[in-house]
């Protein structure tokens, strides 16, 4: 099993699991690999050091903290990581604390709006133009872009 560091274009760091270099290269060839943030397919491999069990095990010396150069290089500090992970994990609670009523959001939005129904907790799609609508209606309603790999099971 080949465990590899990746980074898409947009500096979201996630591991690959592998079972070789080929399958690796196969996937990556056929556009397999997308971001589980923001679903690109522009994946790169980043650099990693292999892991060696030596014995003993020493601390290393922390390293200084620099600011980044630019935005990629903030892309893989621990504080955009952090970032990153709250927001996975805000958009599971959205997902598991939520009906999906898929393409009849903007009804049932209304119908809880207008109580003609209970309220409950919803998610679905609407178009952009349908979701003005709501908002001028005094529905509130907001776009939350959620990555395949939340949309279904873990493969």
């Amino acid at each position: 099993m080949k465990v590899f560091n990746l980074q898409c274009e947009h500096g979201h760091g996630f591991e690959g699991w592998f079972g070789s270099e080929e399958d690796y290269r196969s996937q990556t060839d056929r556009g397999l690999l997308s971001c589980p943030v923001c679903e690109t397919h522009t994946i790169r491999r980043m650099p990693s050091a292999p892991r060696l069990s030596l014995g003993a095990v020493t601390e290393p010396a922390p390293l200084p903290v620099q600011p980044p150069a630019s935005v990629d290089a903030w892309a893989t500090t621990p504080e955009h990581q952090k970032v990153q992970e709250l927001w996975m994990n805000a958009v599971r609670h959205v997902l598991s604390n939520t009906e999906d009523v898929g393409a009849r959001f903007a009804e049932e939005a209304r119908r809880i709006h207008y109580g003609e129904i209970e309220h409950r907790n919803i998610r679905g799609q609407t178009t952009p133009d349908e979701m003005r609508a709501l908002n001028d209606e005094g529905v509130e309603v907001f776009s939350l872009p959620i990555p395949d790999t939340l949309k279904g099971p873990v493969q």
